[in-house]
């Protein structure tokens, strides 16, 4: 069985990615705000993950509602 595996970006990959600095990166993933992981203690994403987190803000940014309560 053959899995479609992408390599995992690095910090700089995905700053470059989303066109911020590395630093906004750090601050993100120790926050728990952007899925990623660690791996020998160097920080690293899958594409998936980053393109399902991009789509998850796109649509909140659609309806600025804190909650569901406030579309009532």
């Amino acid at each position: 069985m053959q899995t479609d595996v992408q390599p995992a970006l690095t910090v700089r990959d995905v700053a470059a990615l989303l066109s911020v600095d590395e630093k906004t990166i750090y601050r993100l993933v120790s926050k728990g705000e952007i899925p990623g992981f660690k791996v020998l203690g160097s920080w690293r994403f899958q594409r998936h993950d980053l393109d399902e987190w991009i789509q998850v803000r796109k649509e909140a940014a659609k309806f600025p509602f804190k909650n569901q309560q406030d579309l009532v």
